[in-house]
């Protein structure tokens, strides 16, 4: 519905820069903050208070929903207008319907609101991030997309209700699939899952490690099979195979990066599973410093990467974060003196200048193959993204022997197990004294909040109990009196976390290691003997992030498995 100059809010129509105010016109009004916070060299929370100036609108920062007021408005209108019922402040009328926005109303917004409510509105301005954030908790995730209403009216459904055509449905389901994947993105998530239960259809987001249910509107079982059909199209999967696991991928655009996606579909009791992959090659790169390594981890990296030749290998579970070490890795001694290679499964990251191919089983390139002819094209490093056999385990091991700095990963709990997993293989323990040159075994764990954590007295004797669990001496505890812990605010989503840190056990193999392991020692006997020449071990790499404030214990007994060594 075009905007006519009478209107818009009464700051913009009085704009002095008519080339601005077009350009504040055209954008969403989503993103209108961002381009005015431009226009005005600022960021977006700096942007909010003279934008709430300019347009005589009070400030809400603590937003509460108003849960009164939220089944007052259509689904579709809070969605298309970015609005959201709100508390009232302290003294502020309660009699009214507290709203907050992103950007100023118009009258054509005031209109289409009022006819939904007799009660006075009250206009409040909020950042977009978190009106995003609850209109999602409390409308769901594209709730709008499913209500099968003319998308010129917002909610013109309510008043006159129709038969959707078939086109019209069809339309919807894009547009809520484009949705849930837009809001994934936003969310900074990792995973996305379609999973089929009885009598509905969860859909569940992996963030920061963590699961986390996605709202979704009460109709959405209805949609299923058209939803998991329209993925299995975008993904360029068979739909009409529900029998078998099928593989595919997405190009999916979202702002100016192009994500690949990539697509997992599994027969299940009541209909497929699907899961999506996200990955942006093009996304911020890691240092190790941003990895939460310190000065002491990062000096062992770094003399480590600056041999000619030798293996670095890093281990942990899936998630644990294996591939973007690597990438750091890389970044780290990237330079126009080396030719660097990498095969992955799948390409995470995007290293300038190196050379990164991608492995495709199903024609033949597996790691062993791949890494065979790259060995012909005279590299000085070689980045194999896991090896998950003995012929790969080989190869590497004869590259590193060669003269070639490898990088790769293996899936094991601890340092001292990679070297126990390669023997295993079948690889002879001297070749691996040989070649292997460090094993830093890694997990992520969720990181405090840096705006709203706060320090917390600790109980004496739960910490001691907690330390022992962990393996630790119990009397670290008697100097701690305080530990940071997660508050909750509106840019960690209430959580008391936002990102993740690394937790890391560097294992530089010595003599007395190449001792046991030439005399296929057990990887507990490794792991005692690398401990009494100082490794530290990831229990105690998290204890001292907790103590530096980066986390908590909850969070370290979390993802450690604690083994009886």
């Amino acid at each position: 519905m075009p905007a006519a100059l009478d209107s818009l809010p009464r700051f913009l129509a009085d704009w002095p820069d008519a080339d601005q105010r077009q350009q504040l016109l055209e954008a969403p009004r989503h993103e209108r903050l961002a381009v005015f916070a431009r226009l005005k060299s600022l960021d977006e929370s700096a942007a909010l208070a003279p934008l709430a100036r300019l347009a005589d609108l009070p400030l809400a920062t603590d937003l509460k929903p108003d849960p009164a007021g939220v089944p007052l408005l259509p689904a579709r209108l809070v969605h298309d207008y970015q609005v959201l019922p709100i508390l009232p402040p302290a003294a502020a009328d309660a009699a009214a319907l507290h709203l907050a926005t992103v950007w100023p109303p118009d009258a054509t917004m005031t209109d289409w609101i009022a006819t939904c409510t007799s009660r006075p509105l009250r206009w409040h301005l909020a950042l977009p991030d978190r009106v995003r954030q609850l209109i999602v908790e409390n409308y769901g995730v594209g709730s709008g997309s499913l209500d099968e209403s003319n998308s010129e009216a917002p909610f013109a459904a309510q008043e006159t209700p129709t038969t959707a055509t078939e086109a019209d449905a069809d339309a919807a389901v894009v547009r809520f699939v484009s949705d849930v994947i837009a809001q994934a993105i936003d969310d900074g998530a990792t995973d996305i899952h379609f999973e089929p239960q009885e009598g509905q259809l969860r859909i569940r987001y992996r963030v920061d490690g963590l699961l986390v249910p996605v709202p979704v509107p009460d109709n959405l079982l209805r949609f299923q099979d058209a939803i998991i059909s329209r993925l299995k199209i975008m993904a360029r999967l068979n739909i009409s195979e529900r029998r078998l696991p099928q593989d595919g991928r997405i190009n999916f655009k979202a702002g100016g990066d192009t994500l690949d996606i990539r697509v997992s579909t599994i027969p299940t009791i009541y209909a497929e599973s699907v899961s999506l992959r996200l990955l942006n090659q093009k996304r911020e790169a890691f240092t190790m410093e941003k990895l939460g390594m310190d000065e002491g981890e990062q000096a062992q990296v770094n003399r480590v990467l600056g041999y000619p030749h030798g293996i670095i290998l890093v281990t942990g579970p899936t998630g644990s974060g294996k591939s973007t070490s690597l990438n750091a890795f890389l970044r780290q001694i990237n330079s126009s003196d080396l030719r660097i290679v990498t095969v992955e499964d799948p390409i995470e990251y995007e290293v300038p200048g190196a050379n990164q191919m991608q492995v495709r089983p199903e024609i033949g390139l597996s790691f062993a193959s791949a890494l065979r002819h790259v060995l012909r094209q005279d590299p000085d490093v070689i980045m194999v993204g896991e090896i998950r056999d003995r012929e790969t385990a080989d190869i590497a091991i004869r590259a590193s022997l060669t003269g070639h700095l490898v990088l790769s990963t293996l899936h094991t709990n601890d340092a001292p197990g990679a070297i126990t997993r390669l023997i295993d293989m079948g690889i002879e323990p001297f070749l691996v004294t040989s070649s292997i040159e460090l094993v830093i075994a890694q997990r992520l764990v969720r990181r405090l909040c840096p705006h709203c954590t706060r320090p917390g007295p600790v109980s004496p004797a739960k910490l001691r109990d907690t330390l022992a669990i962990l393996g630790l001496d119990p009397s670290e505890a008697d100097q701690v009196r305080e530990l940071g812990q997660p508050v909750g605010c509106d840019r960690c989503r209430g959580s008391g976390y936002r990102g993740r840190v690394g937790l890391f056990e560097i294992l530089k193999p010595n003599d007395e290691l190449h001792d046991l392991i030439v005399k296929r020692e057990s990887s507990r006997v490794l792991d005692r003997c690398a401990r009494a020449h100082g490794m530290r071990t990831l229990q105690q790499s998290g204890w001292a992030k907790v103590k530096s404030g980066h986390t908590t214990l909850d969070e370290v007994l979390r993802v450690i498995t604690v083994l009886d060594k």
